[in-house]
């Protein structure tokens, strides 16, 4: 399983409309789209930043895609915010406790390690990571998307609110410090959003 990233900084004044457009316009259109299962919404906490992500079942499947989807990407960025910046991922690991709903929150995290140790933080994020978010009050599910080629990854755990995330967020500053050592990864950045829209199909993989 693949995905495709795109990060757009909205104006904070087109929020609405701009999830409402993903919502009716833009998910339709991915879901239509061969191979394709399914995309989700983060908008930053803090930053109005926001992620839309797309899944496929292939690289293949995610290559094809992309000529309609950077139409589709171009007119959400010239519409409600700024340039885009797209990334391109492999599925390494979706976990689910249970399904999101309203209200929900993310934290994400990006890191990164050598080309070579992506498969050491994936066996990390699988032996430690989950087993300590499956201890979390709130915890609904995680994700890591990695990048082979540059050694970048995104560790990205679901909550049942924003209450739940704030209230692990000591815990979560534990766990990560753990996790990022026992990979001897670097930590590039952590953000906390706001899940717009759930609609991702990916199966278990944990």
């Amino acid at each position: 399983m693949f995905a495709r990233t795109t990060t757009i900084q909205l104006k904070p004044a087109s929020l609405e409309d701009a999830v409402a457009h993903v919502r009716d316009i833009v998910m339709p259109a991915a879901l239509a789209t061969e191979g394709n299962v399914g995309l989700s919404m983060l908008v930053g906490r803090e930053d109005s930043r926001t992620i839309v992500t797309t899944a496929w079942r292939s690289a293949e499947f995610m290559r094809e895609s992309a000529q309609a989807m950077t139409v589709l990407r171009e007119q959400v960025a010239e519409m409600f915010g700024g340039p885009p910046q797209v990334e391109e991922w492999e599925i390494a690991l979706l976990h689910r406790d249970h399904h999101s709903g309203a209200g929900a929150a993310v934290r994400g995290t990006w890191l990164k390690v050598a080309p070579e140790q992506v498969d050491a933080v994936i066996d990390v994020f699988k032996m430690t990571t989950l087993p300590g978010l499956a201890e979390f009050d709130g915890f609904c599910s995680a994700s890591l998307l990695v990048d082979r080629t540059s050694g970048r990854c995104v560790a990205s755990i679901g909550y049942d609110s924003a209450e739940a995330l704030g209230r692990t967020a000591e815990k979560a500053n534990s766990l990560r410090a753990a996790t990022l050592a026992a990979a001897g990864a670097e930590r590039l950045d952590v953000r906390e959003f706001d899940l717009a829209i759930a609609h991702l199909n990916v199966p278990e993989m944990a």
